[in-house]
Protein backbone atom coordinates (compact mmCIF):
# COMPACT_ATOMS: atom_id res chain seq x y z
CA UNK A 1 0.00 0.00 0.00
CA UNK A 2 1.32 3.35 -0.99
CA UNK A 3 1.91 6.52 1.41
CA UNK A 4 -0.91 8.09 -0.53
CA UNK A 5 -3.61 5.39 0.13
CA UNK A 6 -2.63 4.71 3.94
CA UNK A 7 -3.62 8.97 4.01
CA UNK A 8 -6.75 8.52 2.15
CA UNK A 9 -8.09 5.53 3.87
CA UNK A 10 -7.24 7.33 7.59
CA UNK A 11 -9.29 10.06 5.84
CA UNK A 12 -12.85 8.88 5.40
CA UNK A 13 -14.99 9.48 8.06
CA UNK A 14 -17.10 6.97 9.93
CA UNK A 15 -20.09 7.30 12.61
CA UNK A 16 -21.93 5.22 14.75
CA UNK A 17 -26.19 5.24 14.86
CA UNK A 18 -29.02 3.69 15.06
CA UNK A 19 -31.09 2.81 12.12
CA UNK A 20 -34.43 4.56 12.11
CA UNK A 21 -35.81 3.24 8.65
CA UNK A 22 -35.67 0.30 6.71
CA UNK A 23 -38.43 0.95 4.65
CA UNK A 24 -36.54 1.42 1.34
CA UNK A 25 -34.94 -0.96 -0.55
CA UNK A 26 -30.87 -1.18 -0.28
CA UNK A 27 -31.07 1.65 1.87
CA UNK A 28 -31.55 2.41 5.65
CA UNK A 29 -31.71 5.59 7.84
CA UNK A 30 -29.09 6.41 10.35
CA UNK A 31 -29.90 8.81 13.03
CA UNK A 32 -26.07 9.82 14.90
CA UNK A 33 -26.49 11.93 17.74
CA UNK A 34 -23.27 14.23 19.28
CA UNK A 35 -23.32 16.40 22.31
CA UNK A 36 -22.02 19.84 22.14
CA UNK A 37 -21.33 22.21 24.93
CA UNK A 38 -23.93 25.44 24.87
CA UNK A 39 -21.27 28.23 23.26
CA UNK A 40 -22.90 30.76 26.36
CA UNK A 41 -24.47 28.14 29.35
CA UNK A 42 -22.20 25.71 28.58
CA UNK A 43 -24.90 22.76 29.56
CA UNK A 44 -24.48 19.98 27.48
CA UNK A 45 -27.44 19.41 23.96
CA UNK A 46 -27.81 16.59 22.05
CA UNK A 47 -27.96 17.31 18.32
CA UNK A 48 -28.86 14.81 15.74
CA UNK A 49 -27.94 14.27 11.95
CA UNK A 50 -29.85 11.37 9.62
CA UNK A 51 -28.21 9.78 7.07
CA UNK A 52 -29.28 7.65 4.14
CA UNK A 53 -27.03 4.70 4.51
CA UNK A 54 -26.72 1.67 1.80
CA UNK A 55 -27.44 -1.57 2.88
CA UNK A 56 -26.86 -4.07 0.02
CA UNK A 57 -28.54 -7.07 0.93
CA UNK A 58 -31.07 -5.08 3.51
CA UNK A 59 -29.50 -7.20 6.77
CA UNK A 60 -29.91 -4.09 8.73
CA UNK A 61 -33.41 -3.85 11.05
CA UNK A 62 -34.91 -0.52 13.00
CA UNK A 63 -33.33 -0.68 16.17
CA UNK A 64 -29.85 -1.95 15.22
CA UNK A 65 -26.56 -0.06 15.94
CA UNK A 66 -24.37 0.18 13.20
CA UNK A 67 -21.21 1.72 11.58
CA UNK A 68 -21.55 3.47 8.26
CA UNK A 69 -18.69 5.49 6.36
CA UNK A 70 -18.95 8.02 3.73
CA UNK A 71 -18.42 6.81 0.37
CA UNK A 72 -18.50 8.26 -3.32
CA UNK A 73 -22.54 9.72 -4.04
CA UNK A 74 -25.24 6.62 -4.64
CA UNK A 75 -27.89 8.43 -5.49
CA UNK A 76 -29.47 12.18 -4.86
CA UNK A 77 -29.13 11.75 -1.33
CA UNK A 78 -27.03 8.56 0.07
CA UNK A 79 -23.55 9.22 0.56
CA UNK A 80 -22.46 6.71 3.36
CA UNK A 81 -22.75 2.62 3.58
CA UNK A 82 -23.13 0.72 6.51
CA UNK A 83 -19.94 -1.17 7.40
CA UNK A 84 -20.53 -3.21 10.06
CA UNK A 85 -23.30 -3.98 12.58
CA UNK A 86 -22.11 -2.64 16.62
CA UNK A 87 -25.32 -4.53 18.59
CA UNK A 88 -29.05 -5.31 17.64
CA UNK A 89 -31.39 -5.76 20.09
CA UNK A 90 -33.29 -8.59 21.29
Amino acid sequence: MTAEAVDSASRTKTRQGTVVSDHMDKTVVVSVQRQLAHPLYGKRITRRSRFYAHDEVNEYRTGDVVVIEETRPLSKQKRWRVTRLVERPE
